[in-house]
């Protein structure tokens, strides 16, 4: 009787945070995990603890840095899953950033994910496979404060759809959209500025746990875009159709998120 052949699942961006629950809920499915991370000693570190096969150093801008994940995955097994996760959220209004910021933002959310989706599509096998790209909410409408960012996770929620609807019918091509989930990424936004204030006014801040379960819940599914929580995702898209009606709400927004904060650092 011939053994089942070993499969293989690249995730980006996994040293920690939501990279690191996905590579971990991958693993306890049964595959061979290569956890991928700018920071390779965490990328290694993680591989690790968790029992996932390999920990690469690897920036996700560089396509050839892709190609080269997908190797080392296809020498532990046949490919079936990629994580597109790795991501940087600096917020700020377009007017107050810096070249490099702007630049990184696109650079690393939206093109290192076009090279992971590029990479994967070519490298599934006969089965094909799931490509999921962890976008946001902030991608579904307008969220001032966070224009960029925003901008290349909206640009990221497009390519996965298009995306989808290219490659054959195999290839199954997702879009988590989280709201606000607590990270070292959320940690590091400005503390008054206007997008922080916008993520803090939706209700409570999403855990680790929640988004990695969501994104893997994808694998395998016909869904392609999935926003977490639902309802706020239904928000944003109606927000998007009426931009210049939500504006004149965002004061108000903020000025909920503020309260929240407050409250949360017992104030």
């Amino acid at each position: 009787m011939t053994e089942p052949r070993s499969t293989s699942v690249v995730v980006t961006g996994a040293a920690r945070g939501i990279g690191r629950g996905i590579a971990e809920r991958m693993v306890a499915r049964g595959h061979r995990v290569v956890v991928t991370d700018v920071d390779g000693a965490g990328a290694q570190r993680t591989a690790t603890e968790i029992g996932a096969v390999a920990g690469l150093a690897h920036d996700v801008r560089d396509p050839a840095a892709h190609v080269a994940a997908a190797e080392v995955a296809a020498s532990h097994g046949e490919l079936v899953a990629w994580f597109n996760n790795a991501g940087v959220g600096d917020d700020g209004t377009l007017a107050e950033m810096s070249e490099e910021v702007v630049r990184r933002l696109v650079e690393v959310n939206l093109l290192g994910a076009l090279w992971g989706m590029r990479t994967a599509v070519a490298a599934f096998g006969a089965r094909g496979g799931d490509i999921v790209n962890t976008a946001s909410l902030a991608g579904l409408g307008p969220v001032p404060g966070y224009t960029v960012y925003a901008a290349s996770k909206a640009g990221l929620v497009s390519a996965t759809m298009s995306v989808d609807a290219e490659t054959p019918d195999g290839i199954r091509v997702h879009a988590v959209c989280p709201d606000g989930v607590q990270t070292a990424m959320l940690d590091a936004q400005t503390p008054g500025g206007l997008g922080n204030l916008l993520v803090h006014s939706g209700g409570p801040i999403l855990s680790v746990d929640q988004v990695a379960d969501a994104a893997v819940g994808l694998v395998g599914s016909s869904r392609v875009v999935r926003s977490v929580p639902g309802w706020r995702g239904g928000v944003v898209r109606i927000a998007a159709l009426a931009p210049s009606v939500a504006r004149r709400g965002t004061g108000l927004f903020a000025a909920q998120g503020r309260r929240a904060l407050d409250k949360r650092a017992g104030r």
